[in-house]
């Protein structure tokens, strides 16, 4: 047999415990052939020299949006503002140019669309309404918070959705935010985002394939060879109803670098016909299509469902109030469901009835238990799943809740991406006394519940080495350590969340997630070692690859086709590049 593709002089980190380090890989036809002593003898149509470069598995991000992530890169990014004078001179920039470009033009021509915004980076203020109008005047403005779980938006905005008088209420599991006087302040929360969004949804196929093309291009550049797309179809996180069709589309065409897994979300289920376990009422998609359809470069995972809201908004359900800036409990809120929970059971317990996993997105400790508890009842009812049930994002957990989601296999996606931007804040709403429970790490592991590695980009930095440094260290912008310093994983215990336990979480350990024989050729080629650098984030990505073939390669740089292991270091040929 002629091999694929040969790495030599290689520093590997599988991450398969019994065979954890080696120094040449094997490729043929996408999967991993041998290692090593496996090799001897045997060619290859590719031999690469990495001169000592480290090769770990491909980082898998567990959590992500990445149609918004790569729309938004074609939208106003306002993320780097800070304070609201530069924000509002990035709207009024955007509408000077806009405006010299002449009709026909601009983005969504007539709408204003914004992306990247957070009070944390304005010293918690939000903008005036009043101000926004007098820039985007008869504009409509949809200005995204980067949580995801709010937006701003204008007044013309909100005439167009028939949302401006003060007699108009608000949608179930949202909020409108108003003055003291009724009038919109220009916040819409949670599900009142949809009163907007839906005059502007759906997005074309063609524009969601270029988002996909441009979002993934970056994945590579970063080394992510997958990840799972945290809602899509509908609702206010999905952007076309034929959204699965756009990204076979974009894989067929070649314009998605990196593999999906995509989680419809809960809204879409529909009421299906047929055979189905007695007593429940089962709700899918059409053919009775269920989580696990697909193949091994795009397929369908839980159906995701919101169970509440974030806790930089503080519309988290918490067992006990948010803390005012003084730091004590005495705020009346609580945050709120997205619903009634046996609303929300019923809807899940439907999905599952029909064989989907479930992906419940709880934030507050409040919401875990729910979640906990509908998972754990549809789990005795109808059975496990193969493709695990999770809880999204898990930010609050009391300790007593760790043994009871170890217990019922479900996995979690606590972003360390938050720590950075949102840990001084978080720090401010939670109060000493519970933020022990916040975004916790090695006591998930400790535990054995899965841990997988995720960004919620756009909502937080998507960058997985500043992922795992930020697993490592938890620092906040004003450098303290956030929550529990007892929660910091090793250097080994983050890069296994974005590989080992993010493969886990999403059912697919058999094929991904370490460098094992038989598993898929899909790996990450750093500039040194994430176990022994003094700082993680700073390492760089020199190559990706996905099932042998290359997504991405550092630009003028190359690894030289060699008879021999030589070579001093890593350097690049554009002759020898295959993607």
């Amino acid at each position: 047999m002629k091999l694929d593709l040969l790495l030599r002089n290689a520093d590997i980190i599988t991450m398969d415990e019994h065979r954890p380090h080696a120094t040449s890989l094997g490729v043929w036809q996408g999967r991993v052939v041998g290692l090593d002593g496996d090799l001897d003898s045997m060619e290859a149509a590719e031999v690469l020299d990495l001169g000592g470069a480290t090769v770990t598995p491909g980082f898998i991000d567990a959590h992500c949006h990445t149609t918004w992530f790569g729309l938004g890169l074609g939208e106003l990014d306002v993320s780097a503002a800070r304070g609201l004078n530069q924000l509002y001179a990035l709207l009024e920039a955007d509408m000077a140019a806009d405006s010299a470009a002449g009709p026909g033009t601009g983005q969504a021509r007539g709408w204003l669309l914004a992306t990247g915004f957070s009070q944390q980076q304005h010293g918690g203020e939000f903008p005036d309404i009043t101000v926004l109008d007098r820039i985007t005047g008869s504009r409509p403005l949809f200005m995204r918070h980067n949580s995801g779980h709010m937006a701003v938006v204008n007044t013309a905005a909100l005439r167009l959705a028939g949302a401006e008088p003060a007699s108009f209420p608000d949608p179930d599991g949202g909020v409108i935010v108003r003055d003291a006087a009724g009038r919109p302040t220009g916040l819409v929360q949670e599900t009142a985002q949809q009163l907007i969004q839906q005059l502007i949804l759906p997005y074309s196929s063609e524009a969601i394939e270029a988002a996909l093309d441009r979002a993934t291009r970056h994945y590579a550049a970063e080394g992510i060879t997958s990840f799972t797309e945290a809602g899509i179809g509908g609702g206010w996180i999905g952007h076309s109803p034929v959204e699965l069709a756009a990204y076979q589309r974009a894989a067929s065409a070649g314009r998605l670098h990196a593999r999906a897994q995509l989680m419809p979300v809960l809204d879409v289920l529909h009421p299906l016909g047929g055979q189905h376990p007695p007593g429940a009422a089962p709700a899918g998609l059409d053919l009775g299509i269920t989580s696990g359809f697909g193949d091994d470069f795009l397929s369908l995972g839980p159906a995701k469902v919101f169970l509440d809201g974030s806790l930089l908004g503080e519309t988290a359900a918490v067992s006990q109030d948010f803390c005012s800036h003084g730091g004590t409990d005495n705020t009346g809120n609580t945050g709120y469901f997205q619903a009634e929970p046996e609303a929300l059971r019923a809807k899940i317990e439907a999905a599952y009835a029909a064989g989907w996993s479930i992906a419940a997105h709880a934030i507050g400790d409040r919401a875990v238990d729910l979640a906990i508890d509908i998972i754990t009842g549809c789990a005795a009812k109808y059975g496990p799943r193969a493709v695990p049930n999770r809880i999204e994002h898990a930010s609050m957990t009391r300790p007593e809740q760790l043994p009871r989601l170890a217990a019922a296999g479900i996995a979690v996606t606590p972003q360390a991406s938050f720590f950075s931007d949102g840990g001084d804040g978080m720090t401010l709403s939670l109060g000493p006394e519970r933020l022990g429970w916040a975004y916790r790490a090695a006591s998930f592991q400790a535990a054995g519940v899965t841990l997988a590695g995720s960004s919620d980009r756009p909502v937080a930095d998507g960058n997985v080495l500043r992922g795992m440094q930020a697993f490592v260290d938890r620092r906040t912008a004003s450098g303290a350590v956030f929550g529990n310093p007892d929660e910091r994983l090793s250097p080994l215990h983050a890069l296994a969340a974005y590989t080992t336990g993010a493969a886990a979480a999403t059912g697919t350990s058999g094929i991904k997630g370490s460098l094992t024989t038989g598993k898929l050729a899909d790996f990450t080629v750093l500039s040194g070692s994430p176990l022994t650098a003094g700082s993680i984030a700073e390492l760089e990505v020199l190559a990706t690859a996905v099932g042998g073939n290359f997504t991405f390669r550092t630009p003028g740089l190359t690894f030289p086709v060699v008879a021999d292991s030589a070579a001093a270091g890593p350097i690049f040929s554009t002759a020898t590049n295959r993607s």
